[in-house]
C-alpha cells in the first residue's frame, strides 16, 4: 500500500492540461497523474432535468446503450459537486450494466464549480444544504428513473463519497426500497444542526438495507474511534452491514484525480462494491 505521504510526480504543463480537461478548480482539487477516464463506447451519458415538488433538479446520468430497464445506482457527490470524477464513476456503472444517476444535490445553495476555496465551499454552500432536501431530491431521482423507463423498479442501490458517503448511510435509513448501499469514507458523527439533525451513528438501528462502509486508517477527518463506535452499533441493525478499513489509506483514497488516491485500496473497494450490490439483489444487466 502506498504511503500516505507519497505524491505522484507531474510537471506543471501536465497538471494544467489535466485540470483544464476535467474542469476541476485548481485551488481546491489538485489533479494527480492517475486520472481515470472511462470511454463512452456502448453507453449513453447525458444531462437531465428531474422534476421535484418545487423545481427541476439537474443531474448527470449514464446507462448502457441497449434494452433496459436497468438496476439503478444513485451516485452521491463529494463536496465538490458533480464534477468529472463523479461523472466518470457513473460511466463505470453504465459499463457494468446499471443506470447511474448523479443529481446536483446543492444546486439551489450555490455553484461550487465557481468557488476555489474549500472553506468557502463548506461555509457558503455545503453547510446550508438541508438533509431533508437531499433525501427528497434522491427520492425524486428514483421516481424519475422509473417514470423514464430506464430504471428497473425494485432494484435500487446507492453509493457516495465523502459528503456523499454520509448521505449514503442516511438514505439507506430513509428509503425502504433501497437494496444496498456503499459509503466511501463518509463522516459518521458530528455536530448536529437544524439542517443536519442526524448523523449515520444515529440511524444505524433504522437502516432499511445493508450498508458497506469503506474507510481509511489514515483518514485524519474520520477517527478510527468513530468508525469503531459505528461498527459496534451495527449489531443493532436488522441488516448485515459491514465496515472495511484500509491500512494506511487516507481520506478520498478512491479519488483518482487527487494525490490522496491509493490504487490498491481503490481497486479492492470497487470490487467489494460490485460484490456487495450483486449479493444484495442488484446484479447488473449484462450487455
Amino acid at each position: 500500500m502506498a504511503s500516505t505521504t507519497e505524491k505522484p510526480h507531474f510537471n506543471r504543463r501536465e497538471f494544467l492540461a489535466a485540470a483544464i480537461a476535467t474542469g476541476f478548480a485548481l485551488a481546491v482539487q489538485p489533479v494527480s497523474a492517475t486520472v481515470v477516464s472511462t470511454n463512452k463506447s456502448s453507453i449513453i451519458d447525458r444531462a437531465v432535468g428531474i422534476p421535484t415538488a418545487s423545481d427541476t433538479l439537474p443531474a448527470y446520468v449514464a446507462y448502457p446503450d441497449g434494452n433496459g430497464p436497468w438496476p439503478v445506482i444513485l451516485v452521491v457527490q463529494e463536496i465538490f459537486g458533480v464534477h468529472e470524477h463523479i461523472k466518470d464513476i457513473c460511466r463505470r456503472f453504465a459499463k457494468l450494466g446499471y443506470l447511474a444517476i448523479a443529481p446536483e444535490l446543492y444546486f439551489r445553495q450555490g455553484d461550487v464549480s465557481k468557488i476555489k476555496d474549500i472553506n468557502e465551499i463548506l461555509a457558503t454552500v455545503v453547510s446550508k444544504v438541508p438533509d431533508a432536501q437531499v433525501l427528497a431530491d434522491l427520492d425524486a431521482a428514483v421516481a424519475w428513473s422509473e417514470a423514464s423507463g430506464l430504471g428497473a423498479k425494485g432494484k435500487l442501490g446507492i453509493t457516495g463519497f465523502c459528503w456523499g458517503g454520509r448521505i449514503t448511510w442516511l438514505y439507506a435509513a430513509h428509503n425502504p426500497n433501497v437494496k444496498a448501499g456503499v459509503a466511501w469514507y463518509g463522516r459518521l458523527e458530528g455536530n448536529k444542526t437544524a439542517l443536519q439533525p442526524l448523523h449515520p451513528i444515529d440511524v444505524v438501528a433504522e437502516l432499511k438495507a445493508p450498508v458497506l462502509g469503506l474507510y481509511g486508517e489514515a483518514d485524519q477527518g474520520i477517527p478510527l474511534e468513530s468508525v469503531e463506535r459505528v461498527r459496534a452499533k451495527l449489531s443493532t441493525s436488522h441488516h448485515a452491514s459491514e465496515i472495511v478499513v484500509y491500512p494506511e489509506a487516507p481520506h478520498a483514497f478512491f479519488a483518482d484525480y487527487r494525490p490522496s488516491y491509493r490504487k490498491l485500496a481503490a481497486d479492492d473497494g470497487w470490487l467489494k462494491l460490485q460484490y456487495w450490490f450483486t449479493k444484495n439483489g442488484l446484479s447488473p444487466n449484462k450487455l
